[in-house]
């Protein structure tokens, strides 16, 4: 398959589009992801310093999962200059599955424009590893969660490595992006003291995290760094986010009002900062307190039942601290590149190194899935043995029509015996019939059988041997003089009829096979068109990443067996059409020659 694709993406280069230059030539493709910071994407209106952008690949969008290496480690992200690598990672890679959860760090989002682009390189199979996990965060972030691999606790994907030291919250493979954790109220996950993890209120502090609940909480703390004295923690009360900052026994709130609906993912954050705790949900700005904050060195805890609270029972996902408060702009870039939705990146075409640009049918063709290989193969194996019958019947019908024209200009000379032009054939003594060769190798033709591929000289030849049955045969330079009843000339006639018959389905044969052409392709063509609409939509909802530019190409590769299938379909409707009538006119000629020869020989030998 990836030899059809590497081909089709060599010679089907159509509709190009001028690209840039080449970041790595020891890299061999590249796939263009368009960062949309306009209201009708991310709409951050300010500008986002150093943002880890999810980056979701699936069989939608990237259907060359075969082109890279098993682990992914040949993959690089490249700024829009084409010459600046990006931190990256990895979450999760799967090319079983066909698909991938990515983090790259973006130097600079700047709102108002759509032309911030990165590039997604990949296809060196000698390519060491690329990833480096800790770099792809600031230094300002000191703990990350991804909640993914096999261990029992959570493994921090910053530098400062604040795992967890405990953690009863149960594993979710198919959570929001990759993997989650599922908390049940008496579950939690625990995380030592540490210097990174110290709240100074000068600094300032971020907490974020996916939250998804069932139903309404009793004032649980999603996440809170708490010590003997002091708290600063992020809740949910109700379908209320609330935040807590100060002492334990006289903090101060900020609390939102009604806006969490259960059974739906909502991103939810708290900063800290200048006398101020702020909270956002989905990247919107929802209420604000004054607050006299203090400084805090605890434990850190997800989910757990802390001093005055309870606790959670939701889905939690991507849980992250910063010891800074992260601008309102970088909240919004982060929550709208990290949802289902997916607004801030926009997955472009991919472009093959050799080729040095792409075109929409490359594209089209490189996303189309195995199963819609397997039709469209199907399909080309149709098409050329349609082409064949066509081109093979061609050559037949028009060297028989050839022939048929040159014997009835000679019978029609014929003024006395019409058994003159018979003659004794080569090999037919042995059966041997040019009609039933190879159009292709008809064998080479003299002067004395040059009406061997005539239909109509076989009927001619046929009534004639059925004659000398019956008439005997001529002497030298003389024939008996006999005279045929009326029941001889029926069974003449009777036997040209037959010989008509028989050479009238060799004229169809393999027609068959033309119409099963015009009408199975396009049902074999919709049948790999439902099959791929099938495996998008349901990659789609796996990795649910849910924009048009994840679900447009899945789309337009499904779409490629139906045209496969209209493309063996339409030229053997043209073809069996044309064939058709020409055996029709052959066979025409056959019925008009076997009438005017009964006449003649009844004329003759009445």
């Amino acid at each position: 398959m990836n030899a059809v694709r590497r081909l089709l993406l060599v010679l089907l280069t159509v509709v190009p589009a001028v690209s840039h230059a080449w970041w790595n030539e020891e890299w061999n493709f590249r796939k263009e992801l368009t960062l949309d910071l306009t209201a009708a994407g991310a709409d951050v209106a300010g500008t986002a310093i150093d943002v880890p952008v999810l980056i979701r690949l699936h069989i939608g969008n990237f259907g060359y999962f075969a082109d890279t290496k098993p682990d992914g480690s040949d993959l690089r992200f490249v700024a829009g200059d084409d010459k600046t690598p990006l931190k990256f990672h990895i979450e999760r890679y799967d090319p079983v599955e066909q698909m991938a959860f990515l983090w790259v760090k973006v130097p600079r989002l700047a709102g108002g424009t759509n032309t911030e682009k990165i590039f997604l390189y990949y296809g060196n199979k000698d390519a060491p590893a690329g990833a480096d996990v800790a770099g792809t965060f600031d230094a300002k972030q000191v703990l990350t969660y991804h909640f993914g691999g096999d261990g029992a606790g959570a493994a921090d994907a910053t530098a400062f490595g604040n795992n967890s030291a405990t953690s009863s919250a149960a594993k979710n493979a198919a959570s929001l992006i990759a993997g989650g954790a599922t908390l049940t109220g008496a579950s939690s996950v625990t995380v030592p003291s540490s210097a990174s993890l110290r709240f100074v209120p000068a600094n300032g502090a971020t907490l974020s995290a996916w939250v998804r609940i069932d139903g309404p909480q009793a004032n649980a703390y999603v996440m809170a760094l708490e010590d003997q004295a002091t708290v600063l923690a992020l809740g949910i009360n109700g379908t209320q986010v609330f935040g807590r900052a100060g002492t334990l026994a006289d903090p101060t709130v900020a609390q939102t009002a009604d806006v969490l609906v259960p059974g739906r993912w909502h991103h939810l954050a708290m900063t800290a900062t200048a006398g101020r705790l702020t909270l956002f949900v989905d990247g919107d700005e929802l209420a604000a307190s004054p607050a006299t904050l203090m400084e805090v060195a605890g434990t850190f805890t997800i989910g757990a039942a802390a001093s005055g609270s309870n606790g959670l029972t939701a889905q939690v996902d991507e849980v992250q601290v910063a010891n800074t408060a992260r601008p309102a702009e970088w909240i919004k870039a982060s929550v709208r590149g990290q949802s289902a939705e997916s607004l801030l990146v926009a997955y472009g075409g991919d472009t093959q190194k050799e080729a040095g640009e792409t075109s929409y049918f490359v594209v089209t063709m490189k996303n189309v899935t195995i199963d819609g290989w397997v039709v469209i193969i199907v399909l080309a194996v149709m098409f050329v043995i349609a082409m064949l019958i066509m081109v093979s019947k061609a050559v037949y019908l028009t060297r028989i029509q050839g022939a048929n024209v040159a014997f009835l200009r000679e019978f029609a000379k014929l003024k006395g015996d019409p058994t003159d032009l018979d003659q004794k054939e080569s090999g037919e003594e042995q059966g041997d019939d040019a009609l039933d060769r190879s159009p292709f190798a008809p064998g080479a033709e003299g002067q004395d059988n040059r009406f061997r591929m005539s239909t109509v000289y076989r009927l001619y030849h046929n009534g004639i041997h059925e004659m000398t049955d019956r008439i005997g045969l001529p002497s030298v330079g003389t024939r008996a003089v006999k005279t045929l009843t009326p029941q001889a000339i029926a069974a003449i006639r009777a036997t040209m009829d037959a010989s008509q018959v028989r050479m009238g389905q060799k004229l169809s044969a393999n027609m068959v096979l033309l119409t099963i052409a015009i009408s199975g392709g396009p049902f074999l063509g919709l049948l790999g068109t439902v099959v791929g609409v099938m495996i998008t939509f349901a990659a789609i909802a796996a990795s649910g990443d849910v924009n048009v530019n994840s679900i447009a190409p899945g789309i337009a590769a499904a779409l490629a067996a139906t045209v496969a299938g209209l493309a063996v379909a339409i030229p053997a409707l043209f073809g069996y059409n044309w064939l058709n009538t020409k055996i029709k006119e052959i066979n025409a000629d056959m019925r008009v020659f076997i009438d005017e020869f009964v006449t003649r020989v009844a004329e003759h030998y009445s």
